[in-house]
This record gives structure tokens, sequence and C-alpha cells, in this order.
């Protein structure tokens, strides 16, 4: 049997953990979907065919090994956790289009086989699971085909250049052999195609930095088969080519775009340039799964990087200075000006002039499914990218003119707005400014709605994937708050989880944004009132102080938010603290603190806590974004919006993230101010806002307590009741203790949010709107101090952190205007006698 890198039986899946080789040959196994995710993203597994195989048998595995369809109610359940968990898996490596792709065909396979007449949990699990066992004999076989096309490519390249001959020699570039599919190999499958007809000279393979998949794994793969071999530096190539030793140079792919351009390892587009240079025939072997027919060119191509210490170290040892900045990038891009051919299982697709017509190709090979078609359509339509198309059946992505044509359609929306022969008079609006989703503002001449659309990425970053069922929780969170709060929460009218969105209560001026508002100078006085009642109200209601036990596991089963809750714990708790690519700062002037924060262990160790805490401590439904970007507010109305990382969680996490936001508000007001205008009475607003949100947040969730005292499970009546001796003693001891861990975990809470804010993904406007970037960078360092001080130190009282932020401020840097902390204290958020607005 030849070398393999994947094992699979029905229900159980092993990996060889390639990270350890060559020197040892470990094997690990692969129980969940979330193990499969951490092993792509870890490179246990690697290789986008092999990828994609190994996400599909895990996810088999899962389902046979979780009951075989006995773990879920219907048929239509079965379909959605299976949708839900290959959403998932794509996320682990988002340029590999083998995995997006496997995921969108048993997505639709699911789909269709919940829709059978006779279809049960069973019957879909077993038909998903018998089509990943299906693609990993499919992949063996389609490797072998690509030697075979690949060697006659190779033959008839060499022919036309009067450079054949009896033995060839050829270059290969990180690894695409058994290790990297199910087996054989592509690129390196050609080599063995190669040797197995008695043409092979040499094999070639580069060390492939700064990973070294060529050192430790194709050359592992080469001396297994007894192949004649020889491994090179990366910056060897060009030598050894002018030397005559390469005949020609075959790579494998990540993702080949419509025209060809080809994303693969870091350094191939240096090779191609180099044989290019020696009149060298540069091939790309790959399977057709690997064909992108939706993504224009390789400028579309999503390029994902890696830690920088895979470069500054080695073996686990230093090589480089700690203060080096490094650039990682996983792969490059190809031009398909540069490539002989892309060989595939079907055949080989010839260069035309300079170019590769990939849709042309699969159309006439059969492989424009109905699939393929989909995404071709939501990329067409609206705002889908291309190549990131949604795995839901049916989705369009709506555009302008197609919201009205949407909500037209539905009669109980369009009664919002007026006659159907009104909509061409009907006006839209797309004022979505946050950072996930499109949001669009219909008025008709009976009134207006707002809907809201959930793409299959991030808004500010669509080279990201991002579950779309995201809207549905947001949609349930809107119901389940709107119900407890109505004065604080719009109206929900519509779901529609096919199409991804929801369509809600329009808020019509004066309604802004509130952080729009407070970087133009507005004062609102009711707000911290209106918070606070929010807070209590939502957050108690949903814990188990006010539910049974049967209650609340309901409840919090139906608010897991998995994906969500990911993209919180990266952005918020990890990403900060290494140089991930994602993140931003205000540079040079940050650099130093920001190299600080990456080596700071104490933060790190904080960070990571509050990651633990946020994800183990449900104690009741959160808000989950609640910062001044989610809300919308006027001099008497407060409404929270942009529900979608709903969850339950740690109470602390809304309360902390809200002060925070308070808190970089009052820090980049001197960012803001002027001479002739200082907004004094802005800052002093602020200030005392935070003071009063906790404030009256405190004192309204202990009255709900005492109102409703014994109706939930946590603390029941046989201990604390009043009738019960000292039962009144232990309600208020519990009142205390719990109030006193929600107060300390709010503020670390805040300041891993004011962290964040500052260096990572998604800055906010409150700094972003300050054009000059030496003001920018003094009050940003300031927030950012204060941000760790409140993630390490202890404060007593809520007072005592606006003091203590009011000093930080005072650090001898300009800007800075003055203003008096004691009258603050007096003015009080919901007290100040004229109220600005913008």
């Amino acid at each position: 049997m030849g070398l393999q890198a994947i094992q699979y039986v029905r229900g159980r899946l092993k990996l060889l953990d390639q990270r350890r080789l060559p020197l040892e040959e470990t094997w690990l196994s692969i129980e969940s979907v979330e193990a499969a995710w951490s092993a792509i993203k870890d490179m246990v597994v690697r290789g986008a065919p092999a990828i994609a195989i190994a996400a599909a048998l895990a996810l088999a595995a899962e389902l046979i090994a979780s009951g075989s369809g006995r773990q879920f109610s219907s048929a239509d359940a079965a379909a959605q956790h299976i949708k839900k968990q290959l959403d998932y898996l794509v996320t682990s490596r988002p340029t590999a289009v083998n995995l997006s792709d496997a995921a969108q065909k048993l997505s639709l396979i699911a789909t269709k086989a919940a829709e059978g007449p006779k279809a049960d949990a069973s019957s879909v699990v077993l038909t998903v699971v018998d089509k990943c066992e299906v693609m990993l004999k499919e992949d063996v076989q389609a490797n072998k085909a690509i030697g075979q096309h690949g060697l006659k490519g190779i033959r008839k390249a060499l022919q036309a250049r009067n450079q054949l001959k009896d033995k060839i020699q050829i270059l290969t570039h990180c690894n695409t052999g058994s290790l990297a599919t199910a087996e054989y190999g592509t690129a390196l499958g050609v080599v063995r195609a190669t040797a197995e007809a008695g043409s092979l000279q040499r094999a070639y393979c580069t060390e492939t930095r700064p990973y070294n998949q060529g050192a430790r794994l194709t050359a592992y793969e080469l001396m297994h088969d007894g192949l004649p071999a020889t491994l090179i530096c990366d910056s060897a190539a060009a030598a050894l080519m002018a030397q005559g030793k390469v005949d020609a140079i075959v790579v494998g792919a990540d993702r080949v775009a419509a025209n060809g351009d080809t994303a693969n390892k870091i350094g191939t587009y240096s090779l191609a340039v180099l044989a290019k240079h020696h009149n060298i025939p540069f091939f790309v072997a790959a399977p057709t799964t690997t064909l992108d027919p939706n993504l224009p060119a390789g400028s579309d191509i999503t390029i994902e990087h890696r830690p920088g210490s895979e470069v500054t170290h080695f073996q686990g040892k230093q090589v480089a200075p700690d203060s080096i900045d490094v650039w990682n990038p996983c792969f490059d891009v190809t031009p398909a000006t540069l490539i002989e051919g892309v060989i595939t299982e079907r055949g080989l697709l010839p260069n035309r002039d300079g170019a590769f017509d990939v849709p042309a190709f699969m159309q006439d090979q059969g492989l424009l499914d109905e699939t393929t078609q989909q995404g071709e359509a939501n990329g067409m339509n609206g705002h889908a990218t291309p190549g990131i198309q949604s795995t839901i059946p049916g989705f369009q992505a709506l555009d302008i003119q197609t919201v009205k044509d949407y909500l037209a359609e539905r009669d109980e929306l369009a009664a919002h707005l007026g006659p159907k022969d009104t909509k061409s008079s009907w006006q839209v609006q797309e004022v979505g400014d946050g950072n996930i989703n499109f949001v669009y503002i219909v008025k008709g001449p009976k009134g207006a709605l707002c809907l809201k659309q959930g793409l299959p990425f991030v808004r500010i970053a669509q080279d990201w994937p991002l579950t779309q069922d995201r809207v549905r929780y947001e949609a349930d969170a809107l119901r389940q708050q709107h119900s407890l709060c109505p004065e604080h929460v719009p109206a929900l009218y519509h779901f529609d989880a096919q199409n991804a969105l929801i369509v809600m209560q329009y808020l019509p001026p004066p309604h802004v944004i509130l952080r729009r508002a407070i970087v133009q100078g507005a004062i609102y006085p009711k707000l911290a009132g209106h918070i606070a009642h929010f807070l209590a109200h939502t957050l108690f209601k949903t814990s188990l102080i006010a539910l049974s036990t049967s209650e609340y596991r309901l409840l919090a089963e139906r608010f897991r938010n998995g994906d969500m809750c990911r993209l919180t714990e990266q952005v918020i708790f990890t990403d900060p603290y290494h140089a991930a690519p994602v993140n931003s700062h205000t540079n040079p002037h940050l650099d130093e603190l920001v190299h600080s924060l990456r080596s700071d262990t104490q933060a790190k160790l904080a960070a990571s806590s509050l990651k633990a805490k946020f994800i183990e401590r449900s104690q009741a439904l959160l808000h989950g974004d609640m910062h001044t970007g989610s809300l919308m507010v006027t001099q008497d109305t407060t409404y929270a919006i942009d529900a979608e990382f709903a969850v339950y969680g740690p109470i602390a996490f809304d309360v902390g993230k809200f002060m925070a936001n308070l808190l970089l508000a009052f820090f980049a007001l001197d960012g803001h101010s002027t001479a002739a205008d200082t907004r004094s009475k802005q800052r002093g607003w602020l200030y005392q806002a935070v003071v009063d949100v906790w404030q009256m947040f405190q004192t309204e969730f202990l009255q709900l307590w005492d109102q409703h005292s014994h109706e939930g499970d946590a603390y029941p009546a046989a201990l604390f009741g009043g009738s019960v001796k000292q039962g009144q003693q232990a309600h208020q001891a519990a009142q205390q203790a719990f109030m006193a861990e929600v107060f300390v975990d709010a503020l670390k809470f805040g300041g891993a949010v004011m962290i964040r804010r500052i260096v990572g993904i998604a800055h906010v406007d409150d700094f972003r709107d300050i054009k000059d970037d030496n003001i920018r960078a003094v009050v940003e360092e300031r927030a950012l101090r204060f941000g760790r001080r409140l993630l390490l130190e202890q404060f007593d009282t809520i007072s005592d952190v606006v003091r203590q932020a009011e000093k930080q401020r005072h650090d001898g840097k300009k800007p800075l205007f003055e203003f008096s902390a004691s009258s603050a204290d007096r003015i009080g958020s919901h007290s100040v006698a004229t109220a600005v607005e913008p």
C-alpha cells in the first residue's frame, strides 16, 4: 500500500500529524468537527484536497459516532445541523476552494435528502456520510488520472521546445503528494506517474520555507517511494535551472481563478518567473474541485497570513530579533501568463494567448452543476463577492433594486409601505455602517421599514467567511428581548432563513447611531437610565435567578451561537495579543506599545482567563455586541439593535462592553476638541454616564431580584426565603457576592474591549475620525494604557474607575482639554440641563 495520511473507517477518523514528520509518525484521532477545524488550522493536515477530504470525513465520523441520526428530532434538524457544521469547517481555511466546494455540495445533498417524501434524520445522515466516503475514493482516482495527464502534457511541452528526452528532471514545490491528498498526489502524482513510466531522471524538491513542507514532507515521500530525489534551498532554484538540471516544473494549487491565475504556497510565483526566463514549462496540477469559475482573477483571491514566529523561530529557538516586523503570507498568486497548462483529472487545460478559460473548460466537462451555477447567481446579485458563495440553497443577495421587489411580494410587509402600485416611488437607501451586515431603509407613502441581510462574509473583510445563521440568532434575540424590554428593542416583523434577512421596525429621525452622534458632540441625558433598564431587564429575566432550570436550559440551548462566539473570542481575547494579520494600529506611533502588549505575559493570561469565562459562564442572554454603534437614540428614546452576537454568556460582558465604549469616547474626546470648543460639558456627561450606567443597572437588577426573588432555581426560597431562619441575610449576602463578581468581571471585560478596538480589527469612529495621526495616537495611547489597567488592576468603586481614567489623560502630552471631575460628579448624566444634538 502507498503512503497514506488519512485513515478512515465508518465512525472513526485518524490523521497523520504532519507537523511531526519526518522524524516522528504520530496519528491523531479526530472525534469531532471542532477537532478537525483545529487540525486544519494548525496544519496537522494540509494541502487543499486533503483538507476537503479530512473535513468531510470528520463530519461523517461525528454524525455516525453521535447516533447515526438518532441525535436529531427530524430530517430538517439533521440537515440544518450538517450545514451549520460545514459552514464552520470552511472558516478553518478560506483559501482552499476544495473545502468550500465540498461544503456546498454536501449542504445541497443534505437539503435534498431532507426534502424526500420518506426522509427522516437517519436517512439524511446516511446519505451525507455515503457521499463523504465516495469523496475519499474519488480523490484517489482523480490523482492517478492527473499523473497520467501531467506526464503527457510535459512531454508535449518539451517536444514543442525541441527538448524532449527519455529521462525528465522535474522540480516541485511544497508538498502535493499522499500527505496533501487522499493518496498518490497531484503535482507529486505527476512525478510518481513519470517514475512509473520509467521516465524520471530526478525529482527536485524545494525546502519551502518557512514551514519546510518540501524538506519535511515531500522529501519524506520521495524517500518512502525510493525515487531519485534531491532537496534544494528555495533560493537555489535559479542556479539549478541555469545549470540545465530542470526540464519541467509542476506545482499544486489552492485555488485557480477563472482566468487561470493560481494561488499556491508562497514561492510559487518566484519559480514561475524563473521558469519563464529559462524557457522551462511551468505546470499547475490540481483537481477540478480547485478550479473556481466564479472568481474572475487572482486579485480576488484571499491570501492568508501565518504567525511571524514561523520566520523568527526555528524548532522552537529564536533566530531573529524581538522587535523585527514579519510579513509571512501563506500563498502567492501566479499570473496565468506564466503557466503552461493546468493539469486536472479531466485533462489538460491549455493556456491560450496568455490566459485560460476555466468556466468554458468546466462547462465542456459537465462540471458546472447547480451548486456552482447557484454560486454564480449569488456572486452576480447585490454585494456578494467572487469566491465566497452562500451555502444556503436558493439564497439571493439583495441590492437597492431587488429590495423593493422582495417587500412588494409580501403583503404583510408591503402594508407598512403603501399599495403595491406605488412601488416605483418607494425610496431605498443602504445605510449599514457596521462591520458585518448590509442594512436597507425603504420608505413608501404610508411608512417605512428596515431590512437587514447577512451575507456569507464579514462586510469590512469580505475574504473572511461568516455564517449566515447569525441572522437567525439575531431574529430570535430581537423577539426575546423585545418581549422583555419593548421600550428599548425594535419590533421584528419578518424573518427569512433562506435569504438570511430580517425586516423590523424603522426608527425615524431624529434617531441616530449613538457613536456617530457622540463624535459630533451630542449629549443624551437619559441614555444611562435607558441602558441600565435594558441591561437589567434582559439579563435578569433570562438568568437562572428568574427562570427554572428547564426554562433556562431551553433558552441557553437556543442561543449557543457558536460561530459568532468564535469570532468574539478571536478578535477580543486572542488577536490583540499577537501579530494577527487582521490587526492594525496607528503606526509607527503605537509600534512600541503594541510590541510590548504582544510580549505582555500578564495581559495574555488575563485575556485568556476572560476568554474561558466568556465561554464557560452562561448566565443570561447577552446582546453580545453592546456598544455605542449598536444603539439608536434620541433625547427621549434608546433602542438596542444589531443582536447577531446574541448568546448565553456572563452578565458582566454586556455591562463591561458598554462602559468600555463610553470610556473610549471619553478618551477620544481630546482629539475632537478645540480651544474654541473644548467639549467640557460632553466630557463631564461621558464621565458621569459611566458611573450612572453601573449604579443604575445594579439598583434596577437588585430591585428585580427582590420583586421576583424566588421564582428562579438559582436562589430558592427554601434557602433564601424570608420565612427561613436567616433567609433574608442569606438573600442579601447572595446579592452582594453576585454583584461584586459582576463588577470585577465587567471592568476586566471592558479593558479587553478597549485594547481590541485600538490594536485589533474594526476600530471605532471615535478615534478613526481624528484625522491627525499624531493627535489620534496620543488619545489612543491613553485609552490603550487604561484598558490594560482595567484588565489587570483592581478598582473598589465605579467612581474610582472614572477618577483613574481622568488621571490617565494627564500624561504630559497634548492635546489635553481640562475639566473638573468634581463638577462632573454634580452634572450627572440624567440631570444635564441642556442637551446638545449634533
